[in-house]
């Protein structure tokens, strides 16, 4: 009885679709917060990252109840960065809810998730929200959301999937869009006629599914999963199953399930049950909980590999120490594994030296967001340009592609498609609806896409959207110009003056203002030209006895050009660095002496040649 009243499902869908949204409404209409309580919109996205930014960046458990039935619902990422947090959650639903915006229609990560979750067999209802929008036509996205399940060979059973219509900011739905619109109450009847109650035996032998660790200062580490099978209580013996077939006793020391938002204490959990587990010392993430009299483990996870890899080391400027408080290789790399440990997207390596450790994971803004939590927890280090990860395939070395999906105006897509086809990206497909926008989808390496995001907003004024989601390996699609411009280099330590600003402003973009301290081999812009330039950013104007009166009144300074993070990792070439602080972002050559800067670039020439 206990599991027929239980539904797991995952909410998934592209990058700002509305899952989010959707789930605070759900809340909401199940009477888990009072009608006068003071609750912040997306209310599960509670890192800080993650309100400031605007995305979903972890997955998230909640509970809601609908009558006699509890739902546990999964709040899933929509950035295909992020794509390794769905792969996990998915083996602890029984099925999922797709969320397609009604007028961008099925995107590149609604194809990843969606194919994730067709692998798995999952039941899935389809959402079609946003239908409120000017410019929305859900008719013709649902066509398109049948033919994307036709693609990925959906089932017969998995292809008869619920549709619901609605608006979710305003926690609206309707299943028919000739009828107005109505509470949510057809999505709750939709998870609870969909949806499979979970499968499990309560009386089999323990089973318990880790697909999530988070520390806990009074609980130790918390292991968050799904019973699979048996029972699990409060004080149990039980065994820790890792990946390595390593068997390590241990003891529930609290057991928890979700309600609302909130973890409430139980004395057991069931089988079909999303618990929270405390004292769980050296659990993994993917790995398993069995009966200590009778240990059987569960398959460990596994997710796709990284595409990309990027190099964290110590900071080594003239600034090191200065602002950050972990400053040290140890301080790095303990940091760097335990992210590793609970990510299963993300891989670490040691390398040649100990004060470098490369990071492998899926894309860009994963690896910002790792850069800017170690930031904000104090750590200071430096990262190098992110590489693409290659492979020998039959003798020929293979690299990732990805398929690029791009909303443009048609006014922009001939810049569009001469700036990807100089990345050797190629035009696969391209649809126009007739509403003054064009979508194209582009075939193109992964190493083609590294510093054109900013260049894509520059040439469309804006209104552009790129989405990208890895798409296999392929052969090697040869040379890619990075970064046409060149780069302006301090040749001294010193503060910055306005004089040598305005001088020197005319030479290219600056990224730094009068009063700011500087160092030999810091970039302080980038050079109209292609190739680097060093120059005395510090000078100051001889001081004379013949001075006009007006002479320095109508000199004009332009402002400089704050490089956000994630710009910054678009930037920077294979010879530069980014000198991450608490306090503060700095673009530096990886060589500051400008001897050392010349035979290395001498070598890669050398190099080049062979």
């Amino acid at each position: 009885m206990q599991q027929q009243s239980i539904r797991n499902i995952a909410i998934i869908a592209h990058v700002d679709h509305g899952k989010t949204t959707l789930v605070d409404a759900l809340l909401w209409q199940s009477g888990t917060f009072r009608d006068n309580q003071d609750v912040a919109e997306r209310v599960m996205d509670s890192m800080d990252l993650e309100r400031e930014k605007g995305i979903t960046i972890m997955a998230k458990n909640t509970a809601v109840r609908v009558g006699d039935h509890k739902i546990n619902i999964v709040d899933t990422p929509g950035h295909a960065d992020f794509g390794g947090e769905v792969e996990r959650t998915l083996r602890m639903v029984d099925g999922v809810m797709l969320l397609v915006d009604a007028a961008e229609g099925p995107l590149p990560q609604t194809r990843f998730v969606l194919s994730k979750a067709l692998d798995l067999r999952l039941p899935a209802i389809v959402v079609i929200n946003k239908i409120d929008r000017q410019d929305a036509r859900a008719e013709d996205v649902l066509n398109e959301v049948y033919d994307l399940f036709i693609d990925l060979d959906a089932d017969e059973r998995q292809i008869e999937f619920p549709v619901i219509y609605a608006v979710a900011k305003d926690g609206q739905c309707t299943t028919d869009l000739s009828q107005p619109l109505s509470d949510l109450k057809p999505i709750y009847d939709a998870i609870l006629d969909t949806i499979p109650a979970p499968a499990g035996d309560p009386d089999a032998s323990l089973q318990v599914l880790i697909t999530d660790v988070k520390p806990d200062a009074y609980l130790g580490p918390m292991a968050i999963g799904r019973v699979v099978n048996g029972t699990l209580s409060e004080k149990q013996r039980v065994v820790l199953c890792g990946r390595d077939g390593a068997k390590k006793p241990s003891q529930v020391t609290a057991l928890f399930v979700n309600e609302g938002l909130d973890r409430v204490a139980v004395t057991e959990a069931s089988a079909g049950e999303v618990v929270h587990i405390g004292g769980m010392v050296g659990i993994g993430l993917g790995e398993s909980i069995a009966d200590a009299d009778d240990p059987q483990p569960l398959p460990a996870l596994h997710v796709d590999e990284p595409t990309l890899s990027m190099e964290f080391r110590i900071n080594d400027s003239p600034f090191a120490g200065r602002e950050g408080k972990f400053v040290t290789s140890r301080n790095i790399k303990d940091r760097l594994e335990r992210e590793g440990e609970s990510n299963l997207a993300l891989r670490i390596e040691e390398t040649e030296t100990p004060d470098r450790h490369l990071v492998f994971g899926r894309g860009e803004l994963q690896l910002a967001i790792l850069i800017e939590q170690m930031r904000r927890e104090g750590f200071e280090f430096a990262v190098g340009m992110p590489q693409v990860i290659t492979k020998e395939i039959n003798g020929k070395t293979h690299e990732p592609f990805e398929r690029a999906t791009i909303d443009v105006a048609e006014e922009f897509m001939g810049v569009v498609i001469e700036k990807l086809g100089t990345r050797k990206g190629q035009l696969a497909q391209m649809v126009n609806h007739g509403s003054g926008r064009v979508r194209m989808e582009f075939e193109i390496p992964a190493r083609g896409l590294i510093g054109y995001r900013t260049e894509f907003l520059t040439d469309t004024k804006g209104t552009g959207l790129l989405t990208h989601i890895f798409d296999g390996y392929r052969p090697w699609a040869g040379q890619i110009t990075h970064r046409a411009s060149g780069a302006l280099v301090a040749d001294r330590n010193g503060k910055v003056t306005g004089y040598s600003v305005v001088n020197l402003q005319e030479r290219g973009q600056l990224f730094v203002s009068p009063g700011d301290d500087v160092y030999g081999g810091m970039i302080i812009g980038e050079n109209a030209r292609d190739e680097d330039l060093e120059a005395n950013i510090t000078k100051e104007k001889k001081l004379t006895n013949h001075r006009a009166a007006s002479a320095d009144l109508f000199v004009k300074m332009d402002p400089p050009r704050v490089l956000s993070l994630e710009e910054a990792i678009e930037f920077i070439r294979d010879d530069e660095l980014i000198e991450a602080t608490p306090k503060s972002l700095r673009l530096r050559k990886r060589h500051t002496d400008p001897h050392e800067r010349k035979r290395a670039m001498m070598a890669r020439k050398t190099e080049a040649v062979a």
